[in-house]
């Protein structure tokens, strides 16, 4: 039960007698108690200070208790009001509670029925500040993440403008000098440049892979019903067209449409099934999967295959930003294709997962929801 302690009460009745008996008994319970005769001065009272609980009787000359409680609400929101009437008019009361009072109680008074009524009272208004501050803090902290995510947005700009402008410069100057039939350069300071040479074109794409981050924060989704068999063939096709040296064999299951922005989610499809050709490359045969399977009410697509695989025990590093499982002189990559597969999938309010063997292959898993969430409150 709510205390009494530093609970402040203001009682509104026109018949001060028994406004002043009122005021008494609950001051003996513990409650700060401000009496008033009529409804000016209640609201002048609430304006010079603030009360957690309103107590108004509902027939008054002037300003009845209705009357009374919209003009109070008005001046503080969270203000809990209780009216006070007789036996005759509990169908007004009705309509009073109607137009924000949280209850009503029956003149003459007894204390027994009076204090169930102000606990309940009280908790409501307790709740209604606690909601208000929790309010108040996410409008604060939408606010600040909005501020950072401009900031953040023009840093990386900033960044990605200051280093293309010397790195195109090494990589002029370094393609001239190896490109030059002439050069009295030796054999192992051409092998220098190209590797000068390899190291900036792996920068300008750890640049591009960082825009790429930064544009999935602020782009909005056009949602539409997805032909998903069909997008995930023509995917399939251009993956295929990059090697088309190599044989795959692909396998594409049953896939159902689904509410998704197209573009975003053919982005997820060409990170995961260029993930599965690049890790299948020393697989002999080299099979990828994909398919959708229902648990549940939930439908789960998958990206299978049977290449190199990885520890399960490191999966959720697979997710983060430049991070990555194999080293560069197995496998190439940024490590970022798969946080934007993440990314993606977030915004669309579904998760993804991996399961994977070393040397046995790897599968990824994810999910998608109708409802798109805030990117703002993406991780």
């Amino acid at each position: 039960m709510t205390s009494s302690k530093g609970v402040r009460l203001l009682i509104v009745d026109d018949e001060t007698a028994q406004m002043q008996a009122l005021c008494d008994t609950l001051e003996d319970q513990g409650y700060e108690v401000f009496g008033c005769s009529h409804g000016e001065a209640a609201l002048a009272a609430l304006r010079r200070a603030p009360f957690d609980l309103l107590l108004a009787d509902l027939m008054m000359p002037g300003m009845n208790g209705i009357a009374l409680l919209r003009s109070a609400l008005l001046v503080d929101p969270l203000l809990v009001g209780i009216i006070m009437t007789g036996h005759g008019t509990i169908a007004t009361a009705v309509e009073a509670m109607q137009t924000g009072a949280l209850d009503y109680i029956l003149k003459p008074f007894k204390l027994s029925a009076i204090l169930p009524v102000l606990a309940r009272a009280l908790e409501m208004r307790r709740l209604r500040v606690e909601n208000a501050a929790l309010e108040r803090q996410v409008r604060e902290h939408a606010t600040e993440m909005e501020t950072t995510n401009r900031e953040l947005d023009a840093f990386t700009r900033s960044v990605s403008h200051d280093l293309r402008s010397p790195l195109n410069v090494v990589l002029g100057f370094s393609s001239l000098l190896v490109s030059q039939p002439d050069s009295p350069l030796s054999e192992a300071q051409r092998n220098w440049l190209v590797q000068i040479e390899r190291s900036a074109l792996q920068m300008n794409q750890l640049i591009d892979a960082l825009m790429r981050l930064s544009h999935l924060g602020r782009q909005a989704l056009a949602l539409q019903t997805v032909d998903l068999a069909a997008l995930v063939r023509h995917v399939v096709g251009d993956v295929q067209r990059q090697d088309p040296q190599r044989s795959v064999a692909v396998q594409v299951g049953e896939l159902p449409q689904t509410l998704a922005d197209p573009s975003l989610l053919r982005q997820v499809f060409v990170n995961l099934l260029s993930n599965a050709f690049k890790f299948t490359r020393h697989s002999q045969p080299a099979q990828v999967e994909i398919g959708c399977n229902l648990q549940g009410s939930e439908r789960v697509f998958f990206v299978r295959d049977n290449g190199s695989g990885f520890d399960s025990t490191r999966a959720e590093r697979l997710f983060e930003a430049f991070q990555r499982l194999h080293r560069g002189d197995e496998f190439e990559g940024n490590g970022v294709g798969l946080s934007i597969v993440q990314r993606i999938v977030q915004r669309h309010g579904g998760r993804i997962w991996a399961e994977a063997v070393p040397g046995q292959g790897a599968c990824f898993f994810f999910t998608l929801s109708a409802a798109p969430v805030d990117p703002a409150a993406s991780p």
